[in-house]
């Protein structure tokens, strides 16, 4: 094999090898040549070229997501570097575990007014796990008589071993991002033969936290006591919860379980449109009381981000008298009332708490199962009568997606309508929900179908897949990758949002109309192109959209743009009767 002749370069592809890092995405650039020599030289490394460095940062992202441990990525210096940003952010707050590698001047050579040249040193300080600042390192022929030059160089070179060695650690860890900056000297494209360095393989051990019984008996007490009992859960990955203790739930008529579509969590008991049960109340003339009677007395979270608004602001003007929280790393107070943050894993949190408990005599489960099957009635009376409209959409979808499909969702209008369907219990859905942004959504739904066996779907709304199009310029799109778009001329999130939609140049600069189409980008990226302005029109494309073909296909569903609030809004006053 060929090595980078600069030491660093070479501490650092062994380093994540040794830590059984094997994916890498590097963007193309000249200052970052080292590292890219080294790790598409590697036997063991397995490198993606994306051109558009916010794209490759959230193609890593999926990958990572997917994958369940780091993904690196390496850029060159200056701006290239900035936007990598967003999905760092994402995957902050999605406990996603990235390596940045970035490429850098030397310290002399910063803020003098050489090109391609910023302050990279901590520049994602708020939301990384670490930042591994290098040393520049000349490369020297070691056998000068220069004994200093020599001393200095091999300090320098313990020195980034060490960060190195603590950055990949706090990634595998911490589940998060982390960012080794590395500072080049040139020439920047020698090679050697050998090696040279043999960096100590320092894996971090990850011990889980478990509870004792006196550490659990009071909150076992409670609990038991408790005739009100609610479980949210937010963003989870496909089987994070054995059965066994969802059933212990689902058979307590003392609880009720909210899951959400991201939640990957199935259950006939468990209610799985969260905005379903919540809407309908806020539009009743009797919603203090029925607020009241839903209430719980305690409530217990796990899994990541929450999309559900109505949850939250019910749950915040009406608070339970306990929250707990479960998780190993992290709980937020969404609610503003967490009591406890139970710092483990769900399933060994429930092996330990649940011969705790006994189930207690209530008829809070029964009440509300019976809500959720009134909703479900007046939900499929609704479709049959409705426009139609990215709802009507929807619906002809959903039913449509095959068995063991993974799933990925766009932010913005597309989760709010998935959120109120059931799906099939063999799909694995995802959506970027750490910051829920609609920067990425297409990349990462790509970097997830490269590592991923299963064939993928990418729902999005237009303004989401435009923003996010150079996600298809690359090589590494599976021909089973399929993009359904729903065209609806501009962000209608806004027309459904709380607000004045005559407000000035609401459609400028609010909504964002536009006339734009995905035919020619699909053309011009390779993809088989469909397009549907019907009920009629989406089920005649589905019937084979998912067929096996040479290319990756995109459908593009053209709504009403001003149809879509109103039925939407209309939805849960159809609801509640």
């Amino acid at each position: 094999m060929k090595y980078s002749k600069i030491p660093v370069a070479r501490s650092i592809v062994a380093l994540c090898v040794a830590k059984n890092i094997h994916h890498v995405v590097i963007s193309p650039g000249s200052r970052n040549a080292p590292l890219t020599i080294g790790f598409t030289h590697h036997r063991d490394i397995k490198p993606y070229s994306i051109v558009d460095e916010r794209c490759a940062a959230f193609f890593a992202l999926g990958m990572a997501q997917q994958l369940q441990k780091p993904v690196a990525l390496v850029c060159t210096s200056g701006s290239a570097l900035l936007n990598y940003y967003p999905a760092i952010a994402e995957a902050f707050y999605s406990d996603i575990p990235l390596v940045i590698i970035s490429a850098d001047r030397p310290i002399e050579r910063i803020d003098i007014g050489d090109g391609q040249t910023i302050r990279q040193k901590n520049v994602f300080e708020n939301h990384i796990l670490y930042s591994a600042n290098l040393h520049s390192e000349l490369v020297l022929d070691f056998q000068a008589r220069d004994k200093k030059l020599q001393q200095k160089q091999f300090e320098s070179q313990k020195h980034n071993e060490r960060e190195i060695n603590l950055a990949l650690n706090k990634a595998i860890e911490g589940k998060g991002p982390v960012h080794i900056n590395v500072p080049f000297y040139e020439p920047l494209y020698d090679l050697v033969e050998d090696a040279e360095v043999n960096p100590i393989e320092i894996l971090p051990e990850i011990k889980e936290r478990t509870y004792t019984e006196n550490q659990l008996a009071s909150y076992a007490a409670l609990w038991n006591k408790a005739k009100r009992k609610m479980v949210i859960v937010g963003v989870a990955q496909p089987g994070a919860v054995e059965k066994k203790f969802l059933e212990e739930l689902a058979q307590d008529d003392s609880v009720i379980v909210l899951t959400e579509t991201t939640s990957n969590l199935n259950h006939s008991e468990f209610f799985t449109r969260i905005d379903t049960l919540i809407g309908p109340i806020e539009k009743d003339e009797n919603r203090e009381e029925l607020f009241k009677a839903l209430q719980p007395e305690i409530l217990l979270t796990f899994g990541g981000m929450i999309v559900s608004k109505k949850i939250k602001a019910f749950l915040r003007n009406y608070q339970p008298q306990q929250h707990w929280h479960i998780d190993s790393k992290k709980a937020y107070n969404t609610f503003f009332c967490l009591n406890k943050h139970f710092e483990t894993t769900v399933n060994s949190f429930f092996s330990h708490f649940f011969p705790l408990t006994e189930k207690n005599e209530s008829d809070y489960g029964t009440f509300w199962k019976q809500v959720k099957n009134k909703r479900q009635i007046r939900h499929r009376e609704y479709m049959n009568e409705i426009p139609y409209s990215d709802l009507k959409a929807m619906q002809e979808i959903v039913p449509q997606v095959p068995d063991k499909y993974m799933v990925h969702l766009g932010n913005s209008s597309t989760i709010r309508y998935a959120q109120l369907f059931r799906w099939k219990e063999s799909l694995r859905i995802f959506c970027n929900r750490g910051t829920s942004g609609i920067d990425g959504s297409i990349s990462t739904a790509v970097g997830a179908a490269c590592v991923n066996r299963e064939p993928t779907l990418m729902i999005s709304g237009d303004l989401s897949f435009f923003y996010d199009s150079n996600a298809l310029w690359n090589n590494y799109i599976p021909s089973s990758f399929r993009i359904i778009i729903l065209n609806n001329n501009g962000g209608g999130i806004f027309r459904i949002l709380p607000g004045n939609k005559n407000t000035e140049n609401f459609e400028t600069y609010f909504e964002t109309t536009h006339q734009l189409q995905a035919k020619f980008l699909s053309q011009m990226y390779g993809l088989q192109y469909q397009s549907a302005k019907s009920p009629e029109d989406i089920k005649m494309h589905l019937k084979n959209f998912f067929n096996d073909s040479p290319q990756p296909k995109l459908l593009e569903i053209f709504t009403p743009r001003t149809v879509n609030d109103e039925v939407l809004l209309e939805y849960f006053n159809f609801m509640k009767s």
